[in-house]
């Protein structure tokens, strides 16, 4: 089977970060499938990139549905045999989420079950396909609010964003990438989490001070890593992010 183009799936990529991602990714010359948990928008989203003469298409992909993992692995398989790139960027917020004495238990829950449990049965399902590309790229859309040394550190910018559920989800991913690098580096497979800085989206009612382009810059770069790329690193545009 042809090595070219090469196959890149996005999730969340119906807008925001994630469609930017995807858009710049096609640029690249990569096929890309955008995944998205409302088949409307998912298309809609897909036929701007290929409006735009982008190799892009729909696949449904919503997180807390397995059974839409399973049939967009199987046709991946069916048509590439094979996914080069995959980028978890899909996840969530709660207005019931805040700090630990005030987060909604369930809130709490919900947020794992997108942003941790989720992210890793997208992973479980690709991995097959991921290993049968010749250089495989994961790509963990995290946050700095997942950094264990900024929250403690008071003099961090946002130090006073304590959101439990968010921030310990991004820093479950965190540690995703880590254990995933290590376990997949003897697959030539790089994984490494993005943060994209205080990007405005509708995750947070658009308030971040820098525009999707700027915020996609650290996940296209780390998905389209040369082979002598580091593996099991949190990076922002800036560089290395401390754990």
């Amino acid at each position: 089977m042809s090595e070219t183009p090469r196959i890149a799936l996005i999730t969340g990529a119906n807008k925001g970060i994630g469609l930017e991602t995807a858009r710049r990714i096609g640029q690249a010359g990569l096929r890309v499938l955008l995944g998205a948990r409302k088949p409307a928008l998912g298309e809609a989203a897909a036929a701007v990139l290929a409006s735009e003469g982008l190799d892009a298409r729909f696949i449904h992909i919503d997180l807390n549905a397995p059974e839409t993992l399973t049939s967009a692995a199987s046709a991946i398989e069916s048509e590439f045999g094979r996914l080069d790139v995959l980028v978890n960027n899909a996840g969530i917020t709660d207005r019931a989420d805040g700090s630990p004495g005030r987060a909604s238990p369930e809130a709490v829950r919900r947020i794992f079950e997108t942003n941790v449990h989720g992210s890793l049965a997208v992973i479980q399902a690709m991995l097959p396909l991921l290993r049968q590309s010749s250089a495989a790229r994961i790509v963990n859309v995290s946050s700095g609010l997942g950094s264990l040394a900024l929250n403690s550190d008071p003099d961090w910018e946002f130090s006073g964003v304590k959101l439990f559920g968010y921030n310990a989800s991004k820093a479950a991913l965190n540690m995703l990438t880590a254990q995933l690098a290590t376990e997949l580096a003897p697959n030539d497979i790089k994984v490494n989490s993005a943060d994209p800085g205080f990007t405005a989206t509708d995750l947070n009612g658009h308030r971040g001070y820098q525009s999707v382009e700027v915020g996609a810059e650290i996940v296209v770069h780390l998905a389209l890593l040369s082979d002598d790329g580091p593996t099991g690193g949190f990076f922002s545009k800036d560089g290395a992010n401390p754990w």
